[in-house]
């Protein structure tokens, strides 16, 4: 068992070398299922198997000690080192294979209930959701609001509430599932959205937006125009870059591709069945759905809802909408 352990350990750790360095693309959702399917059947193996193995092996030990004494009192002899103590209890302890292994299975495993079906923690790397979101944000997204869903097939087994206008997603990016992209949802299915001359439309009828005080970029080091929308029900901001022209450059080949028209003046979609449309509130400078397409159900992630910290601001923890 100790070099099976040792084999399953390096395996694991170098996946995740590979990984670091690049030379994979890892899936940390099936690692650490994998990891907790793993060290669950040490922690029964060694909850039904090893330790009572130890046990008998301890109790052996003590009753021939308690039977070596029990023969020298009968010969006179009353004074005996027979202190088994020590040995007693290197016998019970856990060896290294079994303490990196059966030992970590209650923290993997709680890990592993909270991430995949409660709350999973992102961190924002682009600035594709300022003002709302800034670099380096760390939020939590809720994993159950939409239905929970089966970790690493993320299919789904319960049914929450419907995805609504407005609502800041997590999901897996449509072109490349391993990642992750967290955008505002602007179409539900049926809808037609247009952005045409970097005017939001839905449905025929315009978003209301009202000019706010410009927004100053401390990583661009300028000032962009922010409005406040609102969008549903939820009312939040975004930001215009006069700089950047209003029509679609560099748009991808992607599922129901037709039902979206591009013009100079922008794009406009029909949102399909099951799908959505997905922006990011800084429209200037987000890679979504207006670039490569709809968002399908099955890739939906979570919704994302607080920031836990922000080391570079900790007034920025907080809900957001």
């Amino acid at each position: 068992m100790p070099i099976l352990t040792a084999v399953i350990l390096a395996a694991f750790a170098a996946y995740v070398g590979a990984w670091y360095t690049d030379a994979i693309e890892g899936n940390f959702a099936l690692l650490l299922f994998l990891a907790t399917v793993v060290t669950g059947l040490y922690w029964l193996a060694e909850r039904f198997v090893f330790l009572p193995r130890r046990r008998r092996a301890a109790q052996a030990l003590e009753e021939a000690a308690a039977q070596r004494r029990a023969e020298l009192d009968r010969m006179g002899i009353a004074q005996v080192d027979g202190d088994v103590s020590e040995a007693r209890g290197r016998i019970l302890m856990q060896p290294w294979w079994l303490d990196w292994t059966a030992g970590l299975f209650p923290v993997i495993a709680i890990v592993f209930l909270l991430r995949s079906f409660l709350f999973e923690p992102f961190k924002i790397p682009s600035g594709s959701m300022i003002p709302t979101l800034l670099v380096g944000d760390l939020i939590l997204v809720n994993k159950f609001t939409y239905g929970i869903r089966l970790p690493v097939l993320n299919t789904k087994v319960t049914e929450g509430r419907p995805l609504a206008r407005g609502d800041v997603v997590v999901f897996r990016y449509p072109p490349q599932p391993s990642m992750d992209y967290i955008k505002r949802v602007v179409g539900i299915p049926g809808d037609e959205v247009a952005y045409l001359n970097k005017r939001l439309t839905i449905n025929g009828q315009p978003v209301p937006a009202s000019a706010v005080p410009e927004f100053f970029d401390q990583d661009a080091m300028r000032y962009f125009k922010q409005f406040d929308e609102k969008l549903g029900n939820v009312q939040h901001r975004i930001l215009n870059n006069d700089d950047v022209p209003a029509f679609v450059q560099g748009a991808s080949e992607f599922p129901f591709r037709e039902n979206c028209r591009y013009s100079v003046e922008g794009v406009t979609c029909k949102v399909p069945e099951g799908q959505y449309f997905m922006m990011g509130d800084n429209r200037d400078n987000s890679l979504d759905s207006r670039y490569w397409g709809f968002v399908p159900d099955r890739n939906i992630v979570g919704r994302a809802f607080f920031i836990w910290m922000n080391f570079g601001d900790f007034k920025r923890i907080g809900p957001f909408h």
